[in-house]
């Protein structure tokens, strides 16, 4: 019974990824790539620091509730310092994200943002003075040569898409940077206070929401933000329910961990990435090379792979006397 109970959990949890990301992908696509208007006055939605101070706001007070009710967990003691420079660099990665994406393809955000295991890993290395099983490096290898494979140009464009399509693999590059400086800080949250999920949750999308305020309030981008949803008063609703889509997808994730542990987890979400990318395809018009397929595949593969057999944990390197 007890096993059939937690089948089931398994089951909702999974539906629950898939269902919420599902949503927030499609959105997050509508919102960034798509128009907004009649045909005589089409216009793009631009302000991503007002879109993250949106997701920012809902995450923290879906944190906030989590913290009361489900999620009780001890005090925290985590360092201010920490938890800013984690937003800061969580902020940053976001925005780069989003904005990549006025510049390439759903899938190929999909596809580069899976690389994240890459400076992640780097950083674990260099900063956090790491080593890894010789399996890991070789699944992180498969992602490295898949990425390449999906992102690599043939065949003749113009100079503008090509400067386009340059800059958005860039701002790819700085958001994958920015999740690996974001996870080496955690790291060292957890290792020196044993910080919480939920503590974590809350306190970077606080800052993240105190960073990005500033940002929007200073530069203007605030009044033309409320000017667009004037306009356009269903992008407000594309916003608002993609931002609880991200939470909600969170809290189902968080409760993945917690009840099963992070290899069931990562399974889940690595597929549904997959199958992101094939909706994006099939929903969008986004079309996809033999060769960008092919390199799917094996990002997809590394990924799975490293979820499956690349946990055992990293440990110290020894330092010499």
């Amino acid at each position: 019974m007890s096993s059939s109970n937690n089948s089931t959990k398994l089951l909702v949890c999974a539906a629950g990824i898939f269902f919420c990301y599902f949503y927030f992908a499609m959105l997050q696509e509508k919102i960034t790539r798509g128009d907004y208007g009649d045909d005589e006055n089409k216009e793009k939605f631009t302000y991503m620091f007002a879109l993250v101070f949106f997701q920012c706001v809902i995450n923290y007070f879906f944190a906030k509730l989590l913290l009361l009710t489900i999620m009780k967990e001890s005090e925290d003691t985590t360092k201010t310092i920490y938890y800013a420079t984690s937003a800061f660099t969580y902020l940053l990665g976001m925005v780069c994200s989003n904005m990549a994406l006025q510049f390439v393809s759903y899938p190929t955000q999909v596809v580069g943002k899976a690389g994240k295991p890459i400076p992640v890993m780097l950083l674990g290395v260099l900063l956090g003075k790491k080593s890894y099983p010789m399996r890991k490096y070789f699944f992180v290898f498969l992602i490295v040569l898949g990425v390449i494979t999906f992102m690599f140009k043939d065949g003749k464009t113009s100079t503008k898409q090509s400067e386009q399509m340059g800059f958005g693999e860039l701002l790819l590059i700085l958001s994958l940077i920015m999740d690996g400086l974001t996870s080496a800080v955690q790291e060292r949250m957890r290792a020196e206070h044993k910080s919480k999920s939920g503590y974590m949750m809350l306190n970077m999308n606080f800052w993240s929401m105190i960073f990005s305020g500033i940002v929007i309030a200073l530069s203007g981008e605030l009044l033309e933000f409320i000017k667009f949803i004037q306009r356009h008063p269903t992008s407000l609703w594309h916003i608002s329910t993609f931002s609880m889509a991200g939470a909600l997808g969170q809290f189902f994730i968080f409760l993945t961990v917690s009840e099963f542990g992070p290899l069931p987890c990562s399974i889940i979400t690595t597929t549904r990435k997959f199958f992101t990318v094939l909706a994006s395809v099939l929903l969008f018009g986004n079309t996809l090379l033999i060769r960008q397929w092919l390199g799917t595949f094996v990002v997809f593969s590394g990924l799975f792979l490293d979820a499956a057999y690349g946990k055992t944990q990293s440990v110290k390197k020894e330092t010499v006397k």
